[in-house]
């Protein structure tokens, strides 16, 4: 009796030692970043430290429900758990073959039937909600804090939308994702705007937190704006439509016109989105982060063995603009065959039919214009290697998407570049996942346009190949009044962490700053041509395009070569120097090949790039640097045959300018 009463009291002892822990520290593998969880409060709330740095001050965690329940709020510990997770991901279609997945986890198990999920990296923290409710649920709001212990600068993507008196907030939820930055300290935020992620902060001692979600499924994206707590950035949803109507761009995109009161309706047993926050000691840390796919669910794509990224032959953006042809170029089967042609010629993969080859205002894919014979063109393009990949409108696809997929998978075509969804709803972000498996089944391929962020889609459906969500070269076409260059040195470290973007580099009309101008028929880049190089090994795009005409490429076939050789999936990545908004320099490697690319600000820049990481084996190789006269005349480059002495090469870059190497 005595022994059973001692064990009695021994876990009575134990019991009550867990219900009084109120404060929980769980440290990253490399023990430099911590979380420290306090369940003690109003609240449950979380701050995180990495070395003597604050990152965050304590920052609520919770999700009100209908009727009233708040889960996070006056939290009770049932229980909780730790492991160690350190393993290797391989990836499909991504900057590297393996990623290593190396964290330390704790759950929390509250009464109420939910837990939260904390997971430290050597690079960030993460942390989801997950319910186990028999029923469904409706989930009025989730609160999404950041409490920075100063004034911080953040660089800001402002959604874009017009200021209207009536209800300008809600306005802002159909939006292309498309802005460049407003470099603002968090104090000085517009109160009435706000920003869709990633969002990087700078915070002491020279470090970055960058902030995103990942694994959003069956559930709304987040945006962020200023509190009305000093110092800090709160998140809101899109209310779940209520009401649509067809219209928009071409009466291809469906128009919110009521909303309900909750942003989602779920499964009561799920798990939610991850909130993660990427650290970094340096600003080259975050040119070679993975956070977002290691935080995505798992390929649901058995055999991806029929997957075949590459590179595009585009139309849209050069105008259908060819020369010294026998017929008028257009949306007509003659220029097509011609950019098939010159696909072929160079090793491109694919030609795209942009907007137009489907009857307009129809939304109606099964409705193409008398111009274009399809089966031709699929048959035509099948006989030369080259795949045919169409656009659609978010209404066209979304109305018969099983037919469609099934209809033109059957006649040849190889995928759907889907756009003007410009919305992050539930609903929305419904359609993705819903676009993405009917696609898989038919074998298609799939590019994301007028679309939200990537938050690791392309892991668990390995067919979705890139995303737009990105400022990219098409605003040339019409921006006057835009810095492309800079914002170019900046996406690499806040939008490319977020995976994948459909930038449509490749311009081979090159414009400096006081001879740029916005041209819709005749677009031109800013910055060099070496820039334009560059920027397919620097911007990751598995399904990456090559912007300008045939004809323009062929009068420049010593740059086309490269572009078409360039690939568009690679083995090993390194982050070999850089400064957000000044300059980026990262090195990839397919095979035994080697590809780094730079490129620079307006500022004319010479810099020493230490290439011993890449433990080169043969240090001969070819590059293309900016030529003398770059600065005037922005096409202007060299190609030379190079030799790496002592693992150094030294770089120099003209104003907007840049430079490849292949070793």
């Amino acid at each position: 009796m005595k022994i059973k009463s001692f064990i009695l009291c021994l876990i009575l002892l134990a019991c009550n030692n867990l219900i009084a822990q109120k404060t929980y520290t769980l440290q990253s593998p490399d023990k430099r970043t911590s979380i420290n969880i306090n369940a003690g409060g109003d609240f449950l709330t979380y701050s995180v430290m990495q070395d003597s740095t604050i990152i965050i001050n304590d920052s609520p965690i919770t999700m009100e429900l209908s009727e009233g329940k708040i889960l996070g709020a006056a939290p009770i510990v049932r229980s909780y758990s730790t492991k160690t997770v350190d393993n290797l991901i391989k990836a499909s279609f991504y900057k590297k073959e393996h990623i290593e997945d190396y964290y330390n986890e704790m759950t929390i198990y509250f009464k109420g039937s939910y837990n939260v999920v904390f997971r430290a990296y050597n690079d960030g923290i993460a942390y989801r909600f997950c319910t186990r409710f028999p029923k469904q649920i409706t989930v009025v709001r989730e609160n999404v804090t950041y409490n920075f212990d100063n004034d911080y600068t953040a660089h800001i993507p402002y959604v874009n939308a017009r200021r209207s008196e009536l209800d300008f907030l809600t306005k802002q939820f159909f939006n292309s994702f498309e802005n460049q930055y407003t470099i603002t300290p968090i104090s000085q935020m517009e109160n009435d705007r706000i920003a869709f992620m990633p969002v990087m902060v700078s915070l002491k001692d020279g470090k970055k937190a960058v902030i995103t979600e990942a694994d959003l499924e069956d559930y709304p994206g987040t945006y962020l704006r200023k509190n009305n707590i000093a110092n800090s950035l709160s998140g809101i949803q899109a209310p779940y439509p209520k009401t649509e109507v067809q219209g928009g761009h071409n009466m291809l995109q469906y128009v919110v016109k009521e909303s309900e009161n909750f942003i989602a309706r779920v499964q009561g047993t799920r798990d939610f989105p991850w909130r993660c926050m990427i650290i970094s000691s340096e600003d080259k840390e975050l040119l070679n982060n993975d956070m977002v796919y290691r935080l995505a669910s798992p390929s649901r794509i058995e055999d991806v063995s029929w997957i075949v990224p590459g590179k595009v032959a585009w139309e849209w953006w050069n105008a259908w603009n060819i020369k010294s042809v026998d017929f008028e170029s257009g949306v007509n089967n003659d220029t097509y065959k011609h950019y098939i042609d010159f696909a072929s010629e160079y090793g491109i993969e694919y030609v795209i039919l942009d907007e137009g080859w489907a009857v307009n205002k129809k939304a109606d894919l099964f409705d193409v214009v008398p111009e274009i014979d399809i089966f031709e063109l699929v048959e035509y393009a099948d006989s030369k290697g080259v795949g045919i990949v169409l656009w659609a409108g978010y209404v066209a696809m979304d109305r018969d998407m099983e037919e469609v997929c099934k209809y033109y998978s059957e006649i040849g075509i190889k995928g759907f570049k889907v756009d003007f969804m410009d919305r992050d709803d539930q609903k929305s972000v419904d359609f993705y996942y819903r676009m993405a498996e009917y696609a898989a089944k038919y074998h298609l391929i799939v590019d994301f346009h007028g679309a939200y962020k990537p938050t690791g889609l392309n892991r668990t459906f390995p067919n979705v190949l890139n995303f737009e969500g990105v400022f990219g070269l098409e605003q040339t076409k019409w921006g006057q009044d835009i810095d492309l260059v800079t914002y170019e040195t900046t996406i690499p470290y806040i939008r490319m962490l977020a995976g994948p973007m459909d930038y449509t580099q490749g311009a081979m009309r090159n414009a400096n700053k006081d001879s740029y101008r916005a041209v819709w028929s005749e677009p031109m880049s800013q910055g060099t041509r070496c820039r334009q190089l560059a920027e397919y090994v620097i911007f990751e795009s598995p399904f990456n395009m090559l912007c300008d005409s045939p004809s323009n490429y062929r009068d420049e076939d010593e740059c086309t070569k490269f572009i078409a050789e360039v690939p568009t999936i690679w083995d090993e990545t390194i982050a070999l120097d850089g400064k957000v908004g000044e300059y980026t320099v990262i090195a990839r490697r397919s095979g035994d090949r080697w590809y780094i690319g730079g490129i620079s600000n307006w500022e004319e820049r010479d810099i020493e790039i230490d290439l011993s990481e890449l433990e080169l084996k043969n240090r001969n190789g070819i590059e293309f640097r900016d030529g003398v006269n770059a600065n005037k005349i922005s096409s202007d480059y060299a190609k030379n045959n190079i030799t790496i002495d002592n693992n150094v090469y030294k770089a120099k870059m003209k104003k907007g300018g840049g430079f490849v190497l292949v070793l």
